[in-house]
């Protein structure tokens, strides 16, 4: 069975972020589609959803990374633009309806795309908010 491009999988925010995952500061903004022949930009529709799309910059917080890059994008699909929990700076996160896109890049090399339905404080935040 072949899977056809753009299959999205569903996955937990704690399998993708184990250790948890930061918002990278002033990261968070609406993805736009570019028309090359009329040379406009437009926003970012889901193909799937029809929602707009936005987008947002995330550390990982995996100690196992090391030295490696911890900074990927998560886009979010949704009717209006999302909000931080609390809008401190590399506060941490937690994405609802999370799935990814596995995808063969431009050069040949295996790679994927990570999207959401929103985010929230993680769970143990909100916890201790709540005490």
């Amino acid at each position: 069975m072949a899977l056809r491009g753009g299959t999205r999988f569903a996955v937990r925010c704690e399998d993708v972020f184990p250790a948890g995952c930061a918002l990278v500061p002033e990261s968070l903004g609406e993805v736009e589609d570019y028309d090359e022949k009329t040379g406009r930009r437009s926003p970012a529709k889901d193909k799937l959803t029809g929602q707009r799309v936005w987008q947002v910059r995330v550390m990982d917080l995996d100690p196992e990374l090391g030295k490696r890059s911890r900074e990927t994008t998560v886009k979010i699909s949704a009717d209006y633009q999302p909000v931080p929990p609390t809008g401190a700076p590399f506060e941490g996160v937690e994405f609802e309806g999370m799935t990814v896109t596995p995808y063969v890049s431009n050069t040949g090399r295996m790679a994927y795309s990570l999207r959401a339905t929103g985010m929230r404080a993680p769970a143990g935040v909100a916890n201790k908010a709540a005490a």
